[in-house]
């Protein structure tokens, strides 16, 4: 697997690490999209529609180009093999912590595959290996989400399961890092995806995008307990990935075209905020900024 780096405008000691879902991203893994084996892949992922693999390029081309011109090394894998048409959402496979990588186990059969590749960038990049959910566990990167550093939230549900969330708080527990874990709702089944991202995404130290109706009331206790405040979602732009924002650095967000309500709102908040068009790599396959990326190193 050949990868590939953008230029870098700042310079750090560090090369992976920063348990933190805000502060300024420094290096970032991206996946070039795979083209589909056959035209009714989309099915299988259950994509509405079939991919435009040309205008997924062109799209993720000019998603990276942002993410450089923040001043990120983008460090480009892939394109993978035909028809692993969710490995361009490098996020899922894995976790990173300032030990090294956790290589994780997408509850979406299709997405096992992801885990190899996520580990060879891992071996590539020079960056250990501090765990593995293993089977029955498993854990997806979207129910991920840093709290604060020494917090991670999980969300469990019907992409990561009790025994994945047990096994991820094993390895995590002697970097003195504690597990969350945060109940998801049913929403529309197992059929669709449905992360503990999907509906909160910070911002900006104990600031967040959420979409409360998706939250439950335990988790919004705790949020508020802990002093965080939250700029909401209008029910017409959730579906249009108005949760799912990148922080670039605080206050400073990669969003999705097509929340133009939320977009407006996390500028009241004082945010600065830049946006792609992902009609392709995100609206038709239900992933967004966070999604598309792997921080390898924040702060």
């Amino acid at each position: 697997m050949a990868m590939s780096t953008g230029q870098a405008t700042v310079s750090t000691a560090r090369a992976w690490g920063g348990q933190s879902m805000v502060a300024p991203l420094r290096r970032v893994l991206v996946r070039k999209p795979a083209p589909p084996a056959t035209r009714e892949d989309f099915v299988s992922f259950a994509y509405p529609h079939d991919v435009d693999h040309e205008r997924a390029i062109r799209e993720h081309d000019a998603f990276r180009a942002i993410l450089e011109a923040s001043g990120a090394e983008s460090i480009v894998a892939g394109p993978d093999d035909d028809g692993l048409l969710d490995a361009i959402f490098a996020y899922d496979p894995s976790l990173t912590t300032d030990a090294g990588a956790v290589l994780l186990r997408p509850g979406k059969a299709l997405r096992l595959p992801e885990v190899d590749l996520a580990e060879k960038s891992y071996a590539e990049l020079g960056i250990p290996i501090i765990g593995r959910i293993v089977a029955p566990g498993t854990v997806e990167g979207g129910d991920t989400l840093w709290l604060d550093e020494q917090t991670l939230a999980v969300g469990r549900g019907y992409r990561t399961n009790d025994e994945g969330i047990r096994q991820l708080r094993e390895i995590l527990a002697p970097r003195g890092i504690d597990v969350l874990t945060v109940d998801l709702p049913h929403w529309r089944g197992s059929g669709e995806c449905l992360h503990l991202m999907s509906f909160m995404s910070p911002v900006d130290d104990r600031l967040a995008v959420t979409y409360p109706p998706m939250m439950t009331v335990p988790f919004v206790l705790e949020l508020q307990r802990r002093g965080w405040a939250f700029i909401e979602v209008p029910d017409e732009e959730f579906n249009r990935h108005g949760c799912n924002v990148l922080a670039l650095a605080p206050k400073s967000v990669l969003v999705c075209e097509g929340a133009p309500i939320t977009r407006g709102r996390l500028e009241a908040a004082g945010c600065t905020v830049v946006a792609y068009s992902g009609e392709d790599i995100s609206h038709n396959r239900a992933g967004g900024p966070t999604c598309l990326t792997r921080p390898i190193l924040r702060g």
